[in-house]
């Protein structure tokens, strides 16, 4: 978690990935969802698979190197 902090908080991290995060904590937060969660399991499957898709797809616009530079200054 202190890495991803770390990454969002770098200004070289994709104004887009920020977003994305935001989305998903949003969403995580939300009482709303695309599937009431009272339907048995559809109802939770919306969050195991919208979740998760926000989160790598905003992983995937952080560059390797930037997330690499704060793992190392965390180990260090």
């Amino acid at each position: 978690m202190a890495l991803f902090r770390r990454v969002v908080a770098d200004p070289q991290c994709p104004r887009a990935a920020k977003w994305l995060l935001v989305a998903a904590i949003a969403y995580a937060l939300n009482p709303i969802d695309i599937i009431p969660d009272f339907l048995p399991v559809i109802g939770h499957l919306d969050d195991v698979v919208v979740l998760p898709l926000l989160v790598w797809l905003a992983l995937k616009l952080v560059p390797a190197n930037l997330v690499a530079e704060h793992r190392e200054q965390l180990t260090h």
